[in-house]
């Protein structure tokens, strides 16, 4: 079998910027809230408005504020666990 040419070793270092920033000419990409021509969204992917319940929100912030906020360490730390275990499972 014959032998395969690498070429020299390159040192690993950190990237260089100026060479992504003089790829495209040295322009900023433009921010757009339209998608690209051909791009047609579905709004059979949009999930909508989140479901809130402002009443309870407010309830909620107006206990804070007033220091009336029952904080419970031992429910605080079951629910830390519980979305530890949560995001660790696999779907």
């Amino acid at each position: 079998m014959p032998r395969i040419e690498f070429g020299p070793a390159l040192p690993i270092g950190a990237v260089d910027t100026r060479t992504a920033r003089t790829a495209n000419g040295g322009a900023k990409a433009e921010k757009t809230a339209s998608p690209p021509p051909g791009v047609v969204k579905s709004d059979a992917l949009d999930p909508g408005q989140p479901p809130i319940d402002v009443e309870r929100v407010a309830l909620v912030r107006k206990a804070v504020e007033t220091g009336n906020y029952p904080i419970i360490p031992a429910k605080v730390a079951d629910a830390i666990i519980a979305a530890g275990l949560l995001l660790r499972t696999a779907k």
